[in-house]
C-alpha cells in the first residue's frame, strides 16, 4: 500500500535530519548539574519542534529536577488517543578519547549518524515528531488524537514523570501508549517488544571496625568489610548461575509455548552473541534455559561494583572501616519487587559474616511486564512495522527495563507498544553511539502508518 507520506519525506529527507543534528549536538546531559543549562535547552528544542507539528497546548513543565514537555492534538473525536514518550537527556560521554568524532558534533559515516543521544533516544523520539508533523502537512489534519509527555530524567531515574503520571491520570487519559527507545531484532527486521524486565537496584553497605585500622597491627583478629561483602556475595549464586535467595524463583512463570517456539525461528546463534555482543570466552547462566531464555524470561542478581578500602596509586596496608556494594535484581512478570526486597534482606540478615553490620538500601524499584500480541493496538502497530519495512514483524522480549511502561499500566491502565528503530550495534551509553539515518526515517513512516492504521 502507498504511504501517504513518503512523497513528504522524500522532499523534507535533508530538513527533517538537520533538525535532528541540531537537536543531538545539545548535551543535555541529566546526571551532571553543569549541564543544566542544556537540559533546559533541549526540552525548549522539543516544546518548540512540537509546536511547528501542529500540536496545541504545549508545555514546560518544571519538576524538583528537570523539565517534562507536554503537547496534545484531540481534534479527532470519536477516534482513539495515542500518548507518546519519549526522553531527550543523555548519558555523559565519557571516555571522550575512544570517540572518532566529537560526541555532541553529529557526524555522518557510513550511512549512521554517530553522537550521543541519536538512538538513545532523541532520534527515536523525534520520528514520533516528525510523524505528527508529515501528516499535518499532507492531510491538514491527524487521523487520531495525540498526546505527548517527553522527560529529561530517564538517565537518571525518572522520578518526576512518575509522580507525574500517577496525580494527571485524566490529563495523561489514553488508549494506548507508544514508545520507541527499543532496537530491532536485527537490521531490517521489524520488531516489536512484548515484555520487559523489572528493576530493582540496591546498596549493600558492611561496616566492621569503628576506623579504618592498620593490617599489620590489627589483621587476623579485626573483620575486614570488603572481604564481608565478598563472602556474602558469592553466597548468592551457585556455580550455574541459580539465584540462592530463597523465595526469588516463587512467583516467576515460564514463557508460553508458542511464544518460546516463536525465538528459537529468531536469527540467533549462542556463537555469534557471544563473539559480536558479549566478548567473554564462554556464556554462563542457568543451565537448561537458552540464551534468549536467560536474558528474557529469567530473573537475575547482578554485582556492578564494590567501593571500599584503598584503591590509589602505590599502597597502605589498611583494614576498611566499611564497604559498599552495588547490586541489581532483574524481574520478570508477577515477581513483586517489594516482596523481593523482603527476601533479599532476611537473607542478608541470616547470611551476614561474624564481625560485620550490613545495611540495605533500595535506590529504585519497578516490576516487570508482558502485553498480549493480540491487542488491537500492537496489532496494528506490527502489520504498520510490516508494511514500511516489507517483511513480517518479530515479537521478542527485553531484558531491560523501562520503568515509565510500568507507570503506564498501573495508573492509566493502558498497555504500550514499544515500537523501536535502534539496530543491536548502536552502542547506547557507550563511545560512538549511532543511529542508522535509514532507520530514521522508516520509522516517521511506520509511526505515520501506525497512526492512520490505528485511527481507521
Amino acid at each position: 500500500m502507498p504511504l501517504s507520506i513518503e512523497p513528504f519525506i522524500t522532499q523534507h529527507r535533508g530538513r527533517i535530519l538537520d533538525e535532528l543534528k541540531r537537536f543531538v549536538s545539545i548535551p543535555s546531559v541529566s546526571t551532571l548539574p553543569e549541564h543544566r543549562p542544556d537540559v533546559e535547552r533541549g526540552a525548549a528544542f522539543v516544546a518548540e519542534s512540537l509546536r511547528q507539528a501542529g500540536m496545541k497546548h504545549v508545555e514546560i513543565i518544571p519538576t524538583a529536577k528537570h523539565p517534562l514537555v507536554y503537547a496534545e492534538w484531540l481534534e479527532a473525536p470519536g477516534k482513539p488517543t495515542v500518548l507518546c514518550y519519549g526522553h531527550y537527556d543523555v548519558q555523559p560521554a565519557d571516555p571522550l578519547d575512544l570517540w572518532q568524532s566529537a560526541p555532541f558534533e553529529p557526524t555522518e559515516r557510513n550511512g549512521n549518524l554517530y553522537a550521543r543521544g541519536t538512538a538513545d533516544d532523541k532520534g527515536q523520539m523525534y520520528a514520533h515528531i516528525k510523524a505528527a508533523e508529515a501528516l499535518q502537512a499532507v492531510s491538514g489534519r491527524l487521523p487520531l488524537n495525540l498526546k505527548f509527555l517527553v522527560e529529561g530524567e530517564e538517565e537518571v531515574g525518572g522520578a518526576s514523570i512518575a509522580s507525574y503520571i500517577a496525580e494527571n491520570p485524566e490529563k495523561l487519559r489514553a488508549d494506548v501508549a507508544l514508545v520507541s527507545d527499543t532496537a530491532m531484532y536485527a537490521e531490517g527486521v521489524p520488531t516489536l517488544c512484548i515484555g520487559l524486565r523489572g528493576l530493582v537496584y540496591l546498596e549493600l553497605e558492611a561496616t566492621g571496625p569503628a576506623r579504618d585500622l592498620h593490617s599489620g597491627l590489627y589483621g587476623g583478629a579485626a573483620p575486614n568489610p570488603i572481604y564481608g561483602l565478598i563472602e556474602l556475595l558469592a553466597k548468592a549464586k551457585n556455580e550455574q548461575g541459580e539465584i540462592r535467595i530463597p523465595g526469588v524463583y516463587d512467583a516467576v512463570e515460564q514463557p508460553a509455548p508458542a511464544e518460546l517456539e516463536s525465538w528459537s525461528r529468531l536469527p540467533f546463534t549462542e556463537s555469534g552473541f557471544l563473539a559480536k555482543e558479549v566478548g567473554s570466552s564462554e556464556l554462563t547462566g542457568e543451565p537448561g534455559r537458552t540464551v534468549l531464555e536467560r536474558i528474557w524470561s529469567r530473573p537475575t542478581f547482578e554485582v556492578h561494583g564494590i567501593a571500599g578500602g584503598f584503591t590509589g596509586a602505590g599502597s597502605k596496608t589498611v583494614i576498611p572501616a566499611s564497604a559498599t556494594a552495588k547490586l541489581s535484581f532483574r524481574l520478570v512478570p508477577k515477581q513483586d519487587p517489594g516482596q523481593v526486597v523482603e527476601r533479599f534482606r532476611d537473607w542478608v540478615h541470616k547470611n551476614t559474616p561474624r564481625g560485620i553490620r550490613t545495611q540495605v538500601r533500595v535506590l529504585s524499584a519497578s516490576p516487570g511486564l508482558v502485553v498480549n500480541p493480540d491487542h488491537p493496538a500492537i496489532r496494528l502497530a506490527a502489520e504498520a512495522f510490516a508494511e514500511v519495512f516489507q517483511k513480517p514483524t518479530v515479537f521478542i522480549r527485553s531484558g531491560g527495563s523501562i520503568p515509565v511502561v510500568g507507570d503506564f499500566a498501573a495508573h492509566l491502565g493502558i498497555p504500550t507498544i514499544l515500537m523501536g528503530f535502534g539496530l543491536p550495534d548502536d552502542g547506547l551509553h557507550s563511545p560512538n553511539e549511532k543511529f542508522k539515518i535509514e532507520n530514521y526515517y522508516l520509522g516517521i513512516m511506520t509511526v505515520a502508518r501506525f497512526f492512520e492504521k490505528y485511527g481507521a
